[in-house]
């Protein structure tokens, strides 16, 4: 257990360093070979800005959480954490033809996205310029403001409306009580008609109708 540790592993741990620090220098040389390249490929991006739209924010919608934050924000430690995911996003890229996509692809094929930052960076910033004018291109601050004053009115008018129906119907009901109110004093007035006692011919009557009869001979 001695000898592994102080003879093999220190070896072990060499090969590996050496092999990091060529890959790292390899890394930095694909680096350079694309920062000599940005001018062409913007060049090329401006050329097919148009034509690119569509896609990329199809690509775009289609990615995770984590992709879409870094497309936003790039950060060092966000490509190293999700180097698959990023990886595979590039790849997307590459079949639409999207300008730099393929050299920064074959760099992170080769030494990971995580050792070539600069490249892989420039691509998501030209991404962006396709999302953010995507968000930009929501209802404006005004636009928001009418359609709101808009939903107001509309608010306002079932309200009006509620009310001339709500009106209506108590004067409807009033309309109801009132006749009811006159058919009752009706029946009120038939019943008391009904009730009074029919006039009979008093005594006193009886006798001046009898001498007002001649006598007969």
């Amino acid at each position: 257990m001695g000898y592994w540790k102080s003879k093999v592993l220190p070896k072990i741990k060499k090969v590996f360093e050496k092999k990091d620090t060529k890959k790292s220098a390899a890394a930095a040389e694909a680096c350079k070979s694309f920062d000599e390249s940005k001018e062409h490929i913007t060049k090329e991006f401006e050329e097919k800005k148009t034509e690119l739209q569509p896609k990329v924010i199809e690509i775009y919608e289609a990615s995770s959480v984590e992709i879409k934050a870094l497309v936003k924000e790039p950060k060092e430690p966000g490509l190293k954490k999700h180097s698959v995911a990023v990886h595979k996003f590039i790849e997307e890229l590459v079949k639409i033809e999207f300008p730099g996509s393929k050299p920064v692809s074959e760099a992170s094929s080769k030494y990971g996205p995580a050792l070539i930052p600069g490249p892989v960076f420039f691509v998501f910033e030209k991404v962006s310029t396709f999302i953010v004018t995507e968000e930009k291109s929501g209802p404006t601050p005004e636009a928001a403001a009418t359609t709101a004053t808009e939903e107001r009115e509309i608010v306002l008018e079932e309200e009006k409306k509620e009310e001339v129906v709500e009106k209506k119907e108590e004067e409807g009901k009033k309309e109801e009580v009132v006749e009811k109110i006159e058919e009752e004093k009706k029946e009120v007035v038939v019943e008391a008609e009904k009730a009074e006692p029919t006039p009979t011919t008093t005594e006193p009557e009886a006798k001046v109708e009898e001498a007002a009869e001649p006598a007969k001979p």
